[in-house]
């Protein structure tokens, strides 16, 4: 599966903070960025959102002329900033050739140069005039991560004989993520709602590992190949919880991306590594679902109180419920969309 957004930037403000929100939703480099859109479309201005967003100081100009023009980031490496509106399409091939080995974030401006596609894993930023003629269109593809399809996901589930309620629960997380990342997307940034979608629908795959008797989760009467099943992942991913244990199973199978947006959703403490934009509405998400009815946080809270309570967890929830109040004030500083 591949991902893809489509946003209505009406202003160079909009389009500054689209190009940093794409910052918050990188996953791992070598990575190349590529650019097309008219003289004006925005382009620059997108980059240098970008560039703000990584702790570039100075302000991103095109290097019209130079060509290139590199910036050391903090956790990323290198940006490496080409244009190629200068250079014929055969030019610009053997151009590009010579930075294909850079190990950070290589952006290309006037990407539509280019007489074939760049090797590696690439996002496309195309930018056009709104059809109105207020603002620019933003379409964004990606083509840097892996994403299961759901029926890859469905099968999964089966194979691990995953409960009917927390197969509810998954789905219903899926769909109030995506909710909450069309609110984003509403607001100008750019949100991989396919790569949400699945990390939803899969982050309790393995949520057997931490069953414990006398919680809302724990089957009454358990079929004996289900816990023969249980047992053997649970052998698998010996001292892990759950989230550790999907994400190193999604690892396992290809996607390593999906698994960092599933490792971080737990329930407990502030994890300082949740920052990319899915990972962070993934856990929020996950906070708001009770069973598979989206509720507000404190009547989530009552209910883990209730079912957890008497294991000496009281603790464990009112750090998650202070961890949860805090990203939904960042994420959504006027309130919740719903």
């Amino acid at each position: 599966m591949s991902d893809s957004v489509s946003l209505w930037l009406t202003d160079a403000e909009m389009t500054l903070s689209a190009g940093a929100s794409l910052a918050s939703t990188l996953y791992h480099v070598p990575v190349t960025i590529l650019l097309t859109g008219s003289l004006g479309a925005g382009k620059t201005t997108f980059l240098q959102g970008l560039g703000q967003a990584l702790g570039i100081p100075q302000r991103l100009t095109s290097p019209t002329y130079a060509l290139e023009q590199r910036y050391p980031l903090e956790h990323f490496g290198e940006l490496l900033h080409i244009d190629l509106y200068r250079l014929t399409p055969k030019e610009a091939m053997h151009f590009i050739h010579s930075s294909e080995r850079h190990h950070g974030i290589r952006c290309i401006e006037w990407a539509d140069r280019l007489a074939t596609p760049v090797d590696g894993e690439s996002i496309s930023i195309a930018l056009a005039e709104h059809q109105d003629g207020h603002g620019r269109d933003l379409q964004v593809s990606f083509a840097d991560i892996a994403i299961p399809s759901l029926d890859q996901v469905n099968a999964w589930r089966e194979e691990c004989f995953l409960p009917h309620l927390i197969g509810r629960h998954c789905d219903a997380v899926a769909q109030t993520a995506v909710r909450f990342g069309e609110a984003f997307q509403e607001r100008g940034y750019i949100v991989r709602l396919a790569a949400l979608r699945a990390a939803g629908a899969v982050h309790d795959l393995f949520r057997f590992v931490d069953f414990h008797r006398g919680t809302a989760h724990r089957e009454r009467e358990i079929h004996p190949l289900h816990a023969r099943k249980w047992e053997e992942i649970k052998a698998q991913y010996p001292g892990l919880r759950h989230e550790a244990a999907v994400a190193k199973f999604l690892t396992g199978k290809g996607f390593p991306e999906l698994a960092e947006i599933v490792r971080v959703h737990g329930l407990t403490l502030a994890d300082s590594t949740r920052i990319t934009t899915e990972q962070r509405l993934l856990y929020y998400a996950d906070k708001r679902v009770k069973l598979d009815d989206v509720v507000s946080l404190e009547e989530r809270l009552r209910d883990f109180t209730e079912r957890y309570s008497h294991l000496g967890r009281l603790r464990e929830s009112n750090a998650w419920y202070d961890e949860a109040r805090k990203t939904e004030k960042e994420l959504f500083p006027e309130g919740p969309p719903f």
